[in-house]
């Protein structure tokens, strides 16, 4: 795992303003944001719950792979140019981990 990863990842988790080269992490009251080249990957609620949710706006990079990995309970694999999430096919469109 690259360093930006885990200081990124770190930040989101903790709710701690972020900003390094390609990844940026915006803290609002609701809402924790991680972005990667300024589109936002993963959303983590302030609610009851600490709901996490992720989405690869329509890039199907190996760095946004790698970005999304290191998040808890998020587990992506790519075979036939096809991603799985979690052991199911995955569009990539936003959806909720927790």
């Amino acid at each position: 795992m690259r360093k930006i990863t885990k200081e990124s990842i770190n930040a989101f988790l903790n709710a701690e303003k972020f900003t390094k080269q390609n990844m940026a992490v915006e803290v609002l009251p609701n809402v924790t944001i991680l972005k990667l080249h300024q589109n936002p990957i993963a959303y983590l609620y302030n609610d009851p719950n600490k709901t996490l949710s992720i989405s690869n706006c329509g890039w199907f990079t190996p760095t946004t792979k790698e970005r999304l990995n290191a998040l808890p309970n998020v587990q992506i694999h790519q075979k036939s140019f096809k991603w799985f999430l979690n052991g199911k096919e995955w569009n990539g469109e936003l959806i909720d981990i927790n």
